[in-house]
């Protein structure tokens, strides 16, 4: 078998982790995979990977997010062993550094991470249509293979249960996952879209659920609190992962908000695989891979300007509340999730990559082993 190194640029439990982990489970039989998870200190985590990476010997190196510890150990590690470097992103990183508005170091910084990311690769692996549309335009060749999802794990549920417990029976609830991190330049983070349309719905039976945690979570509890509906928002914080298909089935409508310029672009986002699996009806601004899987009426032009952005996702709400037979809608999400993210059809794609990328003589061994020698 050919030895494959997965070097993971997040702990175990982060959300990258699930990807590595399932193209791991669906290809282990076809190649000798292990893999290695990055800590919080990144100097430290880019040795490990090296050590690692010299006592496997692994003829590829696939490197999930572009960041500095995994990219820094799998390409001095190629120069050193001729062993092909694959990097997957979901991210146009220098871009992202730029709507965070990081420091000129910084931006520099990353700026040089991607250069040497691009040049280092011998296969790039993006998650979203419009990123790899985006490099070709610039004459980098990349394969695409978005986000994925277990949609054995990630399915519609009856969880009444569940909602009589966080006492949001006969309430339609609006929600969405994710890292919460506040946007200074936008003025927003996950979750900030959901509560501002409970604030202009607090006359209907409307609730909303935040899952995830982050830097930001605190603030976006202050803008809850300043906007009076507080306690109309769950916050359960970070879910696990196997627990997250039941908490996910708890929210009707799902909110999945990314910014009309690059950034949000070249994104398939995590998110929207697994709120499709769960056939959650979702509302999504026209942006990505979302305007590419979800039908029109789930689809919202997306405005800089948070009041007409979170009246017109309201407004979009109430009407559902009005007439809640459309959320049915959402159920053939599902089922469009399971032909386009779910990893088994990924994992494929994944296979293909790495057969064609092997190193040919070690293909060929594999052929002609166990045949008779021809001379």
């Amino acid at each position: 078998m050919i030895n494959v190194a997965f070097l993971v640029n997040g702990d175990e439990g982060s959300a990258i982790a699930e990807r590595a982990k399932a193209f791991s489970l669906r290809l282990r039989n076809r190649y000798n995979i292990s893999v290695a998870y990055r800590s919080s200190r990144k100097i430290i985590s880019a040795l490990r990977f090296f050590v690692f990476l010299t006592q496997m010997q692994p003829e590829v190196i696939y490197i999930f997010d572009m960041s500095f510890s995994g990219v820094l150990a799998g390409a001095l590690y190629k120069v050193i062993s001729g062993a092909r470097l694959i990097i997957d992103t979901g991210d146009a990183i220098y871009d992202l550094a730029k709507s965070m508005a990081r420091s000129r170091v910084g931006l520099g910084l990353t700026g040089l991470l991607e250069a040497i990311s691009f040049r280092a690769a011998d296969r790039i692996v993006v998650r979203g249509t419009f990123h790899q549309r985006l490099l070709e335009e610039r004459g980098i060749h990349a394969e695409l293979i978005q986000d994925g999802v277990d949609t054995s794990q990630f399915k519609p549920m009856d969880v009444a249960a569940l909602r009589k417990e966080y006492g949001l029976e006969g309430h339609l609830t609006v929600g969405a996952v994710g890292s919460v991190i506040w946007n200074d330049a936008l003025g927003m983070c996950y979750g900030s879209e959901v509560a501002e349309v409970i604030n202009l719905l607090k006359d209907s039976p409307v609730r909303g659920v935040i899952i995830g945690d982050g830097p930001g979570l605190s603030r976006l509890k202050v803008l809850a609190r300043e906007l009076g509906v507080e306690d109309r928002i769950l916050f359960p914080g970070r879910i696990a992962y196997d627990a997250l298909p039941r908490f996910l089935n708890m929210i009707d409508v799902c909110i999945s908000t990314q910014t009309d310029d690059v950034v949000g672009q070249v994104r398939t986002t995590g998110k929207l695989p697994l709120y499709m699996a769960t056939g959650r009806y979702v509302l999504a601004t026209n942006v990505g891979e979302a305007t590419l899987c979800l039908p029109e009426e789930m689809l919202i032009e997306f405005n800089v300007k948070r009041d007409s952005y979170a009246r017109r996702l309201a407004e979009r709400v109430d009407a559902l509340v009005k007439d809640r037979r459309g959320l049915a809608r959402g159920l053939e999400n599902s089922e469009v999730a399971k032909t386009k993210f779910d990893y088994s059809v990924l994992a494929s794609k994944l296979d293909v990559l790495l057969e064609t990328i092997s190193p040919r003589e070690i293909r060929l061994e594999e052929h002609f082993a166990g045949k008779p020698d021809p001379n």
